[in-house]
Formats: C-alpha cells, sequence, structure tokens
C-alpha cells in the first residue's frame, strides 16, 4: 500500500480510539465528580522511500500521543441529603481502601458503614486532617460539615475533613468508583478550602459539546476510508493499465 493509505489508516486508527473516550465521557454524563477526558494529537514523521526520489521524502502520520483531563469544576446540584458534600475549588478528599491504601475523590456522596464510619458509597473510609477516620456514634443525629471541612454533631466536634491538593492535578491516575492514586505525588494541604453540605459536584461533561464531537470524529473517519478507497482504485487501474501493456 502506498503512503496515502498509511496515512489514512493512521487517522482512521487515531480516531477510533478518540471515539472510545467520547463514549467513555457520555457513559460518565451524570457520574458524581467525573471529569471529562479528551485525546491528544500530533503528527509523527517518518522518512520513507518513494519510487519518485532516490531520497527519503518526509510523511507525516496521524499520532495520539496521550490524553488530557478536563479539571473544569462540575455545576453543584442540591441533594438536601446532609452526607452529601461537595467541594468549590481545589481540592480532594482523603480516602483510605480496605488495603490501607490512600486514593483521592471529588465525589462527596457519603453514608455511614456499619462501624459508624464516614465512607464513600463504594466503602473506602473518609480520613480526617489527623488520618484516622471519622466515627459518627450511634446516638448523633445531627450532622454538619462546615465550610473548612470541620464535622460536628448535637454532642460537638467529631473531626475535620483531610483535603489534598497537588501541584499536577492532571498526573493523577485514575481508578475506579471516581477514585485518584497519587502515584509519587505529595498532597498538600488546601490552603482555604470551601465545602458546601448538602450538594454534590456534577460531572463537567458538555453532552452537546461530545455529540458535535462525535459526529465530526464520524464525519472524519468516513473521509479517511473515501481516501483509501481512492487510493485502492488508483491502484488497481495503474496495474490494469499495466498489465495491458503487454498483453
Amino acid at each position: 500500500m502506498e503512503n496515502a493509505g498509511y496515512i489514512a489508516l493512521s487517522r482512521q486508527t487515531a480516531l477510533w480510539r478518540q471515539m472510545d473516550q467520547i463514549a467513555n465521557n457520555m457513559a460518565n454524563l451524570n457520574t458524581t465528580g467525573f471529569k471529562g477526558e479528551h485525546e491528544l494529537f500530533t503528527d509523527y514523521v517518518a522518512q520513507v522511500r518513494t519510487d519518485r526520489s532516490l531520497f527519503k521524502d518526509k510523511v507525516a502520520f496521524t499520532q495520539d500521543f496521550g490524553m488530557v483531563r478536563d479539571l473544569t469544576e462540575g455545576a453543584l446540584q442540591t441533594t438536601g441529603n446532609s452526607m452529601d458534600v461537595a467541594i468549590k475549588g481545589d481540592g480532594y478528599f482523603t480516602v483510605e481502601t480496605p488495603s490501607g491504601q490512600q486514593l483521592y475523590t471529588r465525589n462527596g456522596h457519603f453514608k455511614i458503614d456499619g462501624d459508624g464510619q464516614l465512607s464513600t458509597s463504594s466503602g473506602e473510609i473518609l480520613l480526617n486532617d489527623a488520618g484516622q477516620p471519622v466515627i459518627v456514634a450511634p446516638n448523633e443525629t445531627e450532622f454538619t460539615v462546615a465550610k473548612d471541612g470541620t464535622i460536628s454533631t448535637e454532642n460537638g466536634q467529631i473531626g475535620r475533613l483531610k483535603l489534598a491538593a497537588f501541584d499536577d492535578q492532571r498526573a493523577l491516575k485514575k481508578v475506579a468508583n471516581g477514585l485518584y492514586d497519587a502515584g509519587d505525588q505529595q498532597p498538600q494541604a488546601v490552603n482555604a478550602p470551601h465545602l458546601v453540605q448538602g450538594m454534590l459536584e456534577q460531572s463537567n461533561v458538555n453532552s452537546m459539546l461530545e455529540i458535535t464531537k462525535m459526529i465530526n470524529v464520524q464525519r472524519a473517519y468516513e473521509s479517511a476510508q473515501k481516501m483509501i478507497d481512492i487510493e485502492n482504485d488508483r491502484q488497481r487501474s495503474a496495474i490494469d493499465a499495466y498489465a495491458k501493456t503487454f498483453s
């Protein structure tokens, strides 16, 4: 196959992966705290030898070399549930998995587990600023969270939520259930936390924008396929013409 075909195939491969990313964004349209992700594209320049030149020509292929996470804050939705807490601005809640690993999340939909510990909906334990679980006594019914993360009941303060900030948020590795792994990054304290009780941060995915991107990707894929078909027809015509000269 000539270079034109290879270029078109590289474009189709990148578009296929972009469509997968768009589909994932759409699937998480209603996921609390979800941050949309987008493919990054560039040209991959290779030198190839052609039948028209004694020297190698430069040919640019399409290459999707990574993904970028949109860190735009999602809209806040009122739930009326005192266990729901949203973060306005910078910061992540710090949680601990059953294996003892610390992870981070923007999903503030919490519950009280069977041991009286404040936890995520998927079971990770929410930590206070001392690195300990937040315990709510069985007889405590008034649960409030202040702007700075201080948690109180009718019996007084029971702790303060541990919020973490990072120099490079896009380097956080996404894991299951809206959680992130900081890897080698060291979490830092949030200087001026702003928590809102009774609200949740919605996904920042714009459905209309994603649908528009999906249509554009589909059209681009069809254009690349048309280019491949034209190149294939050109080669067939050239072969037929060449064969007729010797028939």
